[in-house]
């Protein structure tokens, strides 16, 4: 209707214009006169055609500009009806459709707003998603400590509350429940102090004291350092470095406790080994590769991808003889991650690998590359094929 009405308009200027024109040529001679002599000036192609009625020029031009006029009209309605139609889709999607996507395909920069307003509503959906995550995370964090708080908590109230009530026979029984209820408290505070490192080294602000440090040093005076413990349950630690010192930029405090945490997870939990490998090795000039390796219990393939969760045990139970807080692993993941790094987790039934890769220089960001297969180590054809 909006074209129909548009044509019908300029056919009444263009008449309009044509009949105002006569009537000025007709009552100018002179204007009469320069017009025929422009017709006879002007002449087409090689036949040296002329021009002799002015009108039929004058009408085509106008035709072209009325046929100019009508198709920007038509499109500039066209693109508002496209316009209005998208407006409706994302009210649609406002209104709680937010599986429901912008479905044209049109030419030009509307196509480029329709691809941003669908990207605009994935990257908002992906944010709900992850803020529900999050949620869940948390509430499951505070189930967690809750659950490990309130068990040695209820001993500790329990035997307090003998001695409390008296209900003792001997100093004897004093002494038992009040070990009994400072061993539980050591627990608790063992937990409270892993939550506390384990919520500060989430932070990506946490500050490091950096230094130069001698990893494979550090291994060794690890190894030393658990070697009376390693006795009692009957395994041996081994250290294998280089000849050639391997120095990087890190924080020796914070990377120690990742060592300490794999060493600690590889006695409490790798029943029936008798060795334990701590390695290092430089990967190129700007990566350097350490495990933490142990000949006991193949950790189930299914739990591979879960043993960095925070409080999860592979043996499934929250109250087994190994204890622990079970966010040794998660601390680990953090640390090495502040430091630019990566770890993960190799098992098969001769060896698990808890292996790490950091940057030498601190302010570098590795990019992780786990290999797919499993049981790699730190020999020259395995680091290679990792890599």
């Amino acid at each position: 209707m909006e074209g129909i009405v548009t044509v019908i308009i300029l056919l009444l200027l263009n008449l309009s214009v044509i009949v105002i024109l006569n009537e000025m040529i007709q009552t100018n001679p002179g204007l009469q006169d320069g017009i025929f002599i422009i017709k006879r000036s002007i002449v087409i192609g090689p036949a040296r055609y002329q021009l002799w009625s002015w009108e039929n020029v004058f009408i085509g031009a106008m035709l072209i500009a009325d046929g100019i006029v009508v198709y920007w009209r038509l499109i500039r309605r066209y693109r508002q009806m496209q316009l209005r139609h998208i407006i409706d889709e994302l009210h649609y999607i406002a209104n709680g459709h937010y599986d429901h996507r912008i479905p044209f395909k049109i030419k030009g920069d509307t196509q480029r707003v329709i691809e941003s307003v669908n990207a605009l509503v994935d990257s908002v959906i992906e944010s709900i998603q992850e803020e529900r995550r999050i949620e869940k995370s948390k509430d499951e964090l505070i189930t967690n400590v809750s659950h490990d708080l309130r068990t040695p908590l209820t001993s500790i109230i329990g035997y307090l509350g003998l001695i409390e009530n008296r209900q003792y026979h001997s100093e004897e029984e004093i002494l038992k429940y009040t070990n009994t209820a400072y061993n539980k408290a050591i627990q608790m505070k063992s937990l409270v102090d892993d939550l506390f490192v384990y919520t500060k080294m989430r932070q990506a602000d946490t500050p490091l004291s950096i230094a130069q440090l001698d990893l494979g040093q550090m291994l060794e005076q690890l190894a030393a350092s658990f070697e009376l413990e390693a006795n009692e349950q009957g395994m041996t630690l081994h250290v294998d470095t280089p000849d050639q010192p391997i120095r990087i930029q890190a924080d020796a405090e914070k990377l120690g406790r990742v060592f300490n945490n794999l060493i600690t997870n590889a006695l409490k939990y790798g029943d029936g080994g008798h060795n334990i490998y701590l390695r290092v090795k430089q990967v190129n000039a700007n990566e350097v590769a350490a495990s933490v390796e142990n000949d006991g219990a193949e950790i189930p393939q299914q739990s591979l991808d879960q043993v960095f969760e925070r409080f999860y045990r592979v043996e499934g139970s929250r109250s087994k003889a190994t204890g622990g807080t079970g966010l040794g692993l998660a601390i680990a993941q953090s640390i090495v991650q502040l430091h630019g790094g990566y770890i993960y987790v190799t098992s098969a039934p001769s060896m698990t690998r808890f292996i790490i890769h950091l940057p030498i220089q601190h302010g570098q960001k590795l990019q992780a590359q786990i290999p797919d297969t499993l049981g790699g180590t730190l020999t020259d054809d395995e680091t290679t094929e990792t890599h």
